[in-house]
């Protein structure tokens, strides 16, 4: 936002939600949605599958370095 030279509150604005809702995606205290890719992928003409995959691959970041009890389950198959 700092480039486009839009404060928190003016962007949410132009997405239409609250300051709050934007300043959690921001401080990752929250996710982006599907409504949330939705607004963000016509506010920057890109695709609403950009933002989820962004959301996708830190929500896979975090699973993969905060939790080892995944490593556990053993392959079912060959």
């Amino acid at each position: 936002m700092k480039p486009l030279k839009l404060s928190v509150s003016d962007m949410a604005k132009k997405l239409g939600v609250s300051r709050k809702t934007l300043s959690k995606i921001i401080n990752c205290r929250g996710a982006v949605t599907s409504d949330m890719a939705l607004r963000l992928s016509q506010a920057f003409k890109t695709s609403p599958g950009l933002w989820l995959g962004l959301q996708q691959n830190y929500d896979l970041w975090h699973a993969h370095h905060d939790s080892k009890d995944w490593q556990r389950v053993k392959a079912i198959a060959a």
